[in-house]
């Protein structure tokens, strides 16, 4: 006898079928059980915005481990809404809601849920198979901008979350988390926000615990602890020991220390076209010799990293890992 699909006994026809949101949902204003949340440096995906929110089920808690991961409850669920800005230099100007990501708890792992918006923006359908949508927008710049968005299907979900070949979130962790966020008119750490719901079991020294810098802000951390928050949050849910790149040998995540795996004077495994005719991944003090500023830099689909989720270059994230590595010091 064949087993049920997960997704299918899960997946709700509508977004508005979960109850996250306060009527009309494309306000976006989540429903008491269910908190808004951010983290401290975002994944790019072609400049579109994110609003990220979590329910978990009453009476349960989410705990930690002692390398500072969390262990949700059956039952959680992540929501992350895409959107984009009519006008990225106006805040307030007006959006447009793309889609709307769910994971959710089943057992040892998440399954992904994803959901398009419709064009009059009053909810978002269920789309397993993904979905092409022409955007537009005005750039930072007052340049009008426009792309085919690719809304991932459920198996193009689990190459990036995939850990261990089990699918599991990549955002929410402590030292993601561990950084303040509005609510209402308040200004509070997340982490002790979600301690004072109940939400999660308190924790020891919280403001001694890691945290990820925002690498758009020049002003948070080193030049070093804002690269290696792009690469962590852009790169590390693939190249990492036991991600879907493992086989690379180049890892990403901020807790690497070891610098051939973080790819000084590294040659690629099996980069083919991909490595620009350059020997190493990473060239101390010279970007334009370095395969991972090629990689980054590219928006060929035989090239660019990384993969998915991507048509255009991250402009401030390639200028920051090419001055990264022209400053680079002797220390790696």
């Amino acid at each position: 006898m064949f087993s049920a699909n997960p997704i299918l006994e899960h997946a709700l026809p509508k977004l508005s079928d979960y109850g996250f949101f306060d009527n009309p949902i494309n306000i976006q204003n989540p429903n008491a059980d269910v908190i808004p949340y951010t983290i401290s440096s975002q994944l790019f995906s072609d400049y579109s915005e994110k609003l990220r929110f979590i329910k978990i089920p009453d009476n349960t808690i989410i705990t930690h481990n002692p390398d500072h991961t969390l262990n949700f409850p059956v039952g959680t669920y992540l929501i992350k809404t895409f959107y984009y800005l009519n006008d990225r230099r106006e805040k307030t100007g007006g959006r447009r809601l793309i889609e709307t990501r769910i994971l959710k708890k089943i057992s040892s792992e998440w399954i992904a849920i994803p959901y398009v918006w419709n064009d009059e923006q009053t909810d978002a359908l269920v789309a397993l198979a993904g979905e092409r949508i022409n955007v537009n927008w005005i750039h930072d710049n007052g340049i009008k901008k426009a792309i085919s968005y690719g809304v991932p299907n459920v198996n193009q979900c689990k190459s990036c979350h995939a850990y261990e070949n089990i699918q599991q979130p990549i955002g929410p962790k402590i030292r993601n988390l561990n950084y303040e966020f509005t609510y209402g008119s308040t200004k509070m750490n997340q982490l002790d926000k979600w301690i004072s719901l109940g939400m999660l079991e308190p924790l020891n020294q919280n403001s001694f615990l890691a945290r990820t810098v925002n690498y758009l802000d020049e002003n948070d951390g080193t030049l070093d602890d804002r690269a290696r928050a792009w690469l962590d949050i852009n790169c590390a849910h693939c190249h990492r020991k036991g991600g879907p790149a493992e086989t690379s040998g180049l890892f990403l995540e901020i807790e690497q220390t070891d610098s051939t795996a973080l790819g000084f004077y590294k040659p690629p495994i099996a980069a083919g076209r991909g490595s620009g005719n350059r020997r190493y991944n990473i060239v101390p003090g010279h970007p334009d010799r370095s395969i991972l500023e090629f990689r980054i830099s590219s928006t060929d689909p035989g090239i660019m990293m990384p993969e998915l989720n991507r048509r255009l270059v991250d402009e401030k994230g390639v200028a920051l890992i090419r001055t990264w590595i022209r400053e680079m010091l002797p220390k790696y």
